[in-house]
């Protein structure tokens, strides 16, 4: 079996596969001060769910832009899975062109995206991933990665409106009632959830007219949920995008 993990920022996936298929997946908050050890304790509790889940996983992939937990993950793999890991970063095969300015400062989640969304589309496409930051990742029709934009993310966002409106406070995203807000809580949701859908909307619309392809956009990412079914812009929604992606460059990096 297959151990994927894509740390980010805010949010750890955590996919576990047999084969091509995924039998289990899991989104823990992410710690940066976790140790090795910790890790280990948190993925027994939650493999627990599968007998046997932990004696049978023979390879461990990692995607992390938190430098410090990706050594934390080579020292679990060391430790607990015979140092079968792989790290995504410079050295591992993508089989994507990467078309930019300087290769090496794509983030690792960038990357793995891009794959997973030209092996399942075969041509141009985007992929808009709503994490900590809102990342749109532009592949050509000839499977090379050109480049893309970073924005705040919705939390980012929320937590910077209440910092700095000592009146305005953070809220739970659900679908708003309406566009005008009868009291503060509803004028922040309506804010939030209809501005960042604009957003979305606006970046995708000007980088298909670059592109000049008819690409296709897939979402995914933690926080999609409430925002994409207000986009134009986006034809798919995958919440398994990045997990997909990180198991077919473990294939491709295979001994």
């Amino acid at each position: 079996m297959l151990l994927a993990l894509d740390v980010g920022n805010t949010q750890t996936h955590i996919g576990l596969f047999d084969g091509e298929r995924l039998v289990e997946s899991f989104r823990l908050a992410t710690d940066r001060d976790a140790t090795a050890d910790r890790l280990a304790s948190e993925l027994a509790s939650l493999l627990a769910l599968r007998e046997h889940a932990m004696r049978e996983i023979d390879g461990v992939i990692v995607s992390s832009v938190v430098p410090k937990l990706g050594h934390e993950y080579e020292q679990l793999s060391v430790r607990y899975f015979a140092g079968a890991l792989q790290v995504v970063g410079p050295g591992l095969k993508t089989g994507m062109p990467i078309r930019i300015d300087n290769p090496h400062e794509v983030g690792a989640d960038r990357v793995v995206n891009a794959v997973a969304a030209y092996d399942r589309f075969g041509g141009a496409c985007i992929s808009v991933d709503f994490g900590t930051t809102i990342n749109y990742d532009v592949v050509s029709a000839r499977g090379e990665y050109l480049g893309g934009v970073i924005a705040p993310g919705v939390e980012i966002s929320l937590e910077a409106l209440s910092q700095r409106a000592e009146r305005l406070f953070k809220v739970d995203l659900v679908e708003p009632q309406q566009t005008i807000g009868k009291n503060t809580q509803a004028a922040v949701l309506a804010g939030t959830v209809y501005g960042f859908a604009g957003q979305v909307d606006a970046i995708v619309s000007r980088i298909r007219a670059e592109l000049a392809d008819d690409a296709v956009v897939v979402a995914t990412g933690g926080l999609a949920g409430p925002i994409v079914p207000h986009c134009d812009q986006i034809d798919e929604v995958d919440d398994l995008l990045t997990l997909t992606g990180l198991r077919l460059l473990w294939e491709r990096n295979r001994p």
